[in-house]
């Protein structure tokens, strides 16, 4: 049956995305940015209420009061897609994500995807990639936006910790801006590589921000991964007991 669910969530994503793609392609020249984010976030929000409802996949939100009122870096935990198409749709504000700039070739939703105001990296641009990255970040945020990134790169299967990378505490400390960081346990109802979903109700965890000024990159990424992976330890703590008792035992080698 969750098979079945899932083909029906598949079925909905293409029959769905295409239509409402050429919507906004259609509306996107006669709305400022603002609405064209708000816009594309209505697929958020479909899409969010279609999982519910077909797949039994609900959430929660604990520590909203601690998102600021100003500038912010969100760092998030990645184990899924869920987090990428719900955090739109969850935040206050608008969320520029970080991403390669191959998205923007892919049908329909990269061509979306360039019609909004997000932050896109040219890998090709070498060590002046970084430099159009802090440019661009800084006139998302000028406008109202928070920067949003996954300081783990990639999605990591639930119970796993990858490694924390500096991009986003770099990208922060540049700007000025507190990161926040954020947990959650997204890769059980939606795992990574899986195309079954399953039901379930996923917590998601903002923690306080974290001032960058007069922090290293470093400082930064210890303090973000030492929050993120306590609170995941204690909103999914079953996923880590395996591996926290593996490195114990080893510890004691």
């Amino acid at each position: 049956m969750r098979f079945i669910r899932s083909l029906l969530l598949f079925v909905y994503l293409i029959a769905y995305t295409i239509p409402y793609a050429t919507a906004c392609f259609i509306a996107f020249p006669f709305l400022n940015a603002t609405r064209r984010y708000w816009m594309a976030v209505g697929w958020c929000r479909s899409t969010l209420f279609v999982a519910r409802w077909l797949n039994g996949i609900s959430y929660r939100m604990e520590g909203m009061e601690n998102l600021p009122n100003g500038p912010a870096v969100l760092l998030s935990k990645h184990q899924s897609a869920w987090e990428t198409l719900a955090f739109p749709a969850l935040m206050p504000r608008p969320l520029c994500y970080v991403f390669k700039r191959e998205l923007l070739f892919v049908p329909f939703f990269g061509w979306a995807l360039g019609m909004l105001k997000m932050v896109h990296i040219n890998r090709k641009e070498g060590k002046n990639a970084f430099t159009s990255v802090i440019r661009q970040g800084k006139l998302r945020m000028a406008e109202g936006a928070w920067v949003i990134m996954f300081p783990e790169g990639t999605r990591i299967p639930v119970g796993k910790v990858g490694k924390y990378k500096t991009g986003g505490p770099r990208f922060a400390i540049e700007t000025g801006a507190p990161v926040v960081p954020i947990a959650h346990n997204a890769g059980h109802v939606w795992p990574r590589n899986s195309f079954t979903k399953y039901p379930g109700i996923v917590t998601v965890s903002i923690g306080k921000p974290i001032d960058t000024t007069g922090l290293t990159p470093d400082q930064v990424n210890t303090r973000v991964e030492k929050w993120i992976e306590a609170e995941m330890r204690r909103i999914d703590p079953d996923a880590y007991r395996e591996t926290d008792g593996a490195a114990t035992k080893a510890a004691r080698i």
